[in-house]
């Protein structure tokens, strides 16, 4: 099969294929295969998606696992509670963090050690869709053919575009992620939320010696944010909040600091993401918001699932339908929970509807795929 994008989902599909015998060829539209961001929250089930990728030793490496309870803390530091966090497997971290970059080159290094063909700065610029094969004709001028094509370039998919040129894309939802790396104090051994200020933030170590702040901001326009007014923007939003980790923030916080900060968009396409031998897989059918920190977890899960189907044969029709009927509610789940949980944060809703919210789709996402 070809896949189209190098990224979370392609890489985890490639991986997964090859362990079980199919063949797969990757193409990447970035021709030095990067990506962006900065941490990344890991939840139990992602773990467990990652040990069943035979990635977890890696990942746990060079990221950070915690085995204890995340902290809510009020928003001059003190802390209010602990939320019991226990693992969904023996072995398995409760939670944890990992610089974004730092995923995608254990996956890469992967992709590579199984000897999967990538070929970097190339795009598929038509897709035809015949009764035996898919043809592709690629932005290097070549053509080739495949029996089945799969897209998994992301939320604003090129691959979507091209096989439902009517479907609708990824939908503004009136936030704005905040991102920043800091030094991480010693004592700042697990995710940190704090609440009573206007916005919602929290830490969440990455490494030893790193974590990563993210912020929730409530805009109602999807406005261009200038680099010169990020830090000072971002340091006003955290003049409510104190404590050791704030402290550190600011401390990180100059000029010349990546900050990152980006629109929140989400889209769940309707079903089906098939046609003919193409299918869409990750984010290029299930974009969501990362209040869940469930994105990455449910494209690992896609791939999983996928490779197991492919692995059994049927025609791609069957074998599609069968992907779609088992992935369907989870990554709905994901994606309206996500969306409905911020816009209660924009609208000041109670925080005991906010935690039955997220404890409902946590308990849905325990259970194993």
């Amino acid at each position: 099969m070809l896949i189209v994008g190098g990224g979370i989902a392609g890489m985890a599909l490639a991986i997964q294929s090859a362990k079980l015998g199919i063949r797969a060829e990757i193409i990447e539209a970035d021709p030095h295969w990067r990506v962006a961001g900065a941490g990344i929250s890991i939840t139990g089930p992602t773990y467990r998606a990652l040990k069943r990728l035979g990635l977890l030793d890696d990942v746990r490496a060079a990221g950070y696992f915690i085995d204890k309870g995340a902290l809510i803390c009020a928003a001059d530091g003190t802390t209010l509670i602990e939320l019991p966090m226990q693992p969904l497997e023996p072995g398995l971290p409760t939670a944890g963090g990992i610089l974004r970059p730092e995923l995608h080159r254990i996956m890469a290094a992967r992709v590579r050690e199984l000897g999967i063909p990538v070929r970097l700065g190339v795009t598929a610029k038509s897709i035809t869709i015949l009764e035996d094969a898919v043809e592709v004709g690629l932005s290097n001028g070549e053509v080739v053919g495949h029996p089945i094509v799969i897209g998994a370039d992301g939320a604003f998919s090129q691959t979507r575009s091209q096989i439902f040129p009517d479907a609708p894309v990824p939908s503004y939802t009136g936030q704005f992620c905040w991102r920043l790396l800091a030094d991480r104090p010693e004592m700042i051994d697990r995710p940190h939320f704090y609440v009573g200020a206007n916005v919602t933030c929290g830490v969440m170590p990455v490494s030893q010696s790193q974590m990563y702040l993210w912020l929730l901001e409530t805009s109602a326009d999807r406005r261009r944010l200038d680099d010169d007014r990020l830090a000072p923007e971002l340091s006003a939003m955290l003049t409510p909040f104190g404590g050791t980790a704030m402290d550190a923030v600011r401390a990180a916080i100059r000029a010349g600091t990546q900050i990152i900060a980006r629109p929140l968009d989400a889209l769940l396409l309707p079903r089906p993401w098939h046609k003919g031998r193409v299918l869409l897989i990750g984010d290029a059918c299930h974009a969501t918001t990362p209040h869940l920190a469930s994105g990455a977890g449910i494209a690992i899960e896609d791939a999983m699932v996928l490779a197991d189907i492919l692995a059994g044969g049927g025609t791609p029709e069957d074998m599609f339908d069968r992907f779609e009927g088992r992935r369907w509610e989870r990554c709905r789940l994901v994606v309206e929970e996500s969306v409905a949980i911020g816009n209660l944060q924009q609208a000041g809703g109670h925080p005991d509807e906010l935690n039955r919210r997220m404890a409902h789709a946590q308990a849905a996402l325990a259970i194993d795929i």
